[in-house]
């Protein structure tokens, strides 16, 4: 019987009708395993995954394939998105047992959920050197059946050497923060691996960096470095415009199979563009760019147009694949064009200027002729009123189309990057609608994620909380959403509740020694407690704790959440130096750390020009880390906020205070001097 049914993952939902007896994750597929005395396959995924979809359309909804699962198997299905710490802990083991991991993930387990043979994606039939899925089923069984005991020593092996992997040996004696000189190492180890052609770090496939150029963006202002300037700017460009950009609707796909941003993986997911969202808005704050301006804005209101769900949280994806038309799903059919289909929709002259403008040809950059649209530099001006034309035609055109699906879960991290991401960007481009909709989103995660004890959920659906409990990113995340928020909307509630969010990562997340746990201290034991400093497609949850603490200290001068960021920021003095692109998030807190963070405090009435005047110029300044709050003197939000307390107004007039490294400066009434005091 498959037991998918009544799960709220889309994911999941999609299995729900498999010949396959499912199970979710949870002690009683695994009692059922101890008492029919057969393997757990443990099958991990998510829903914009286009090989999961590939496995699950040749093996798990082939009647034969099934009937040998049910019968030799207990078959879990998890949604990696949902539990990220089972994921966690099995790709850890994938990845030690073969050097390689990914999705879909296909691990078989003994009925005590050790590990003891890995895979990833298995062909129905063998081909390129892989075994059929098949006959990986049944070499498994015949082992389990015939040498149960060398499966046993195989998963006691793994299951020790997965317990005996600390990462306490790696922090410093001191535990304390990178120092400048360390944060230059790490600016030159990100120069190595720059692509100075193409824009970005390493070769094929090439995923956007964000989190390593906010680090250089936060670095470049404090140390005026041209060099970390330049990699931001030639990599922002060279994604704007290229196919991993959506040239028509905005947004960004997952990543780029070649290293020259031509081809997407089509998949769209919300954390890739709340994340570069913000780092475009924050490259237009150092630089007045008009295409890292528009950038943003695309993304943003892509986000609120194509994510955005029912109850004002935002969706986690779209997928890669749609139907082609003709009832086969294809990846990337939304998204591709031959010069025919322009002429259909444009007509010959528009066609072949659109073909110009976007790179369209007769080979094509992708299958059977299409092309992923990308806007190559052009060697004179281009029709402005033309070009707005064309891309209105072939967007309206396109949304003929069969639409890709959408995985319509709300994940609390990557709201919270989602908040940050269009507070920010409503507050610099005068866009109140933009802040209105993180507003939303929070709002959704108080409502519906947040329990009485301020604990979290991870995921919602259709309003309704999942079953899963929240694990560091979601904490840190939502944090640093819910202070981005306050900053721009001077509402010091939200301060509040960062601060509930962040007392519980010091209580279940955090060791003596300074380190962090992906899961908390009373969540389900697995066969190893998940903890990872380094950045994956999202700044880790350890780090992303660090910068949120070191900002919520700022605004209340707490030293027991400044000792707690230092202390994780140990984590980065022994990584950074030697693998900075994956502890982007990291070096970019430490540079917040270095400069002070700066605490501004803008005291005066909302609705005063000037005070309108000074918070613009705090939100816009460069500084890294900064963090701003705004209120009226004596308030209620003042109370909420220590850094608003004892600031009064100047002559009558709106002030704004800079304080830096526990000193703080004559206060100011004029923006332009406060400027100036919030350049790096």
């Amino acid at each position: 019987m498959n037991r998918l049914a009544g799960v709220t993952s889309p994911y999941l939902l999609q299995h729900a009708d498999n010949p396959v007896d499912w199970w979710p994750w949870g002690p009683e597929a695994f009692e059922e395993a101890k008492r029919r005395d057969v393997p757990v396959l443990l099958s991990v995924g998510y829903s914009a995954c286009h090989w999961c979809h590939v496995m699950a359309h040749e093996s798990f909804e082939d009647p034969d394939t099934a009937a040998l699962l049910n019968e030799h198997f207990v078959p879990v299905k998890v949604d990696r998105e949902e539990r990220p710490d089972v994921d966690a802990v099995y790709m850890e083991a994938v990845q030690a047992a073969t050097g390689q991991g990914g999705w879909p993930m296909t691990v078989f387990l003994t009925p005590d959920a050790e590990p003891f043979y890995f895979g990833t994606y298995f062909p129905p039939a063998p081909r390129h050197g892989m075994p059929s899925f098949g006959q990986v089923l049944e070499g498994v069984r015949s082992a389990w059946t015939d040498r149960r005991d060398e499966v046993g020593e195989v998963a006691g092996r793994i299951v020790a050497d997965l317990a005996g992997r600390s990462l306490t040996e790696s922090l410093p004696a001191d535990r304390r923060p990178p120092r400048p000189e360390e944060l230059h190492t790490a600016l030159m180890g990100l120069t190595r691996d720059f692509d100075a052609v193409r824009g970005g770090f390493g070769g094929a496939p090439k995923f956007p960096p964000s989190m390593a150029l906010e680090f250089l963006l936060r670095h470049h202002a404090r140390t005026g470095s041209a060099a970390a300037l330049e990699m931001v700017q030639a990599t922002c460009a060279a994604m704007a415009r290229g196919g991993i950009y959506d040239q028509l609707g905005g947004g960004f796909a997952r990543y780029a199979v070649d290293a020259t941003w031509t081809v997407p993986h089509f998949e769209k997911m919300l954390y890739d563009n709340a994340l570069l969202c913000r780092t475009y808005a924050h490259l237009w704050r150092a630089t007045g760019s008009d295409l890292a301006r528009r950038v943003a804005l695309e993304t943003a209101d892509f986000m609120v147009r194509e994510l955005r769900t029912d109850q004002g949280g935002f969706a986690s994806a779209l997928d890669a694949d749609s139907d082609d038309g003709s009832g086969k799903h294809v990846e990337g059919a939304y998204y591709v064009w031959t010069p025919e289909q322009l002429r259909a929709v444009l007509g010959e002259k528009d066609a072949e200027f659109a073909a110009a403008c976007f790179g369209v040809t007769e080979e094509g950059t992708f299958e059977e002729g299409a092309s992923v649209l990308q806007l190559p530099d052009t060697d004179g001006p281009v029709d402005a009123e033309r070009m707005a034309s064309v891309k209105e035609r072939l967007l309206a055109a396109r949304a003929e189309r069969p639409r890709p699906g959408r995985d319509d879960k709300v994940v609390a991290a990557w709201n919270g990057l989602a908040i940050a991401a269009l507070a920010e960007t409503g507050a610099y481009f005068d866009r109140p609608d933009l802040v209105q909709a993180a507003t939303d989103a929070a709002d959704l995660l108080v409502r519906v994620h947040m329990d009485w004890q301020a604990r979290l959920h991870r995921t919602s659906r259709d309003g309704t909380p999942g079953a899963n409990s929240g694990v560091l990113e979601d904490y840190a995340d939502v944090a640093e959403g819910f202070l981005a928020l306050a900053a721009v909307t001077g509402e010091g509630v939200w301060t509040e509740f960062a601060g509930f969010f962040l007392d519980t990562v010091l209580l279940q997340f955090t060791t003596e020694d300074g380190a962090l746990y992906d899961t908390a201290a009373d969540a389900e034991t697995l066969i190893r407690r998940p903890q990872d400093p380094t950045d994956n497609a999202t700044p880790s949850g350890w780090t992303a704790a660090a910068g949120a603490l070191l900002s919520y200290a700022a605004l209340t001068g707490s030293e027991l959440h400044r000792t707690a960021a230092e202390r994780a920021l140990g984590i980065v003095t022994a990584l950074g130096g030697r693998a900075p692109r994956f502890i982007g998030w990291g070096l970019a807190v430490a540079e917040a750390a270095l400069d002070g963070p700066r605490e501004i405090a803008v005291v005066g009435a909302q609705d005063d020009p000037a005070t309108a005047a000074l918070h613009r110029v705090a939100l816009l300044g460069t500084a890294p880390g900064a963090v701003v709050a705004l209120g009226s003197p004596g308030s209620d939000d003042s109370g909420e906020v220590p850094l608003l307390r004892d600031r009064p107004l100047v002559d009558g007039r709106p002030a704004a205070y800079v304080c830096r490294h526990f000193t703080c400066e004559r206060p100011t009434t004029d923006p332009e001097e406060l400027a100036e005091r919030l350049r790096g």
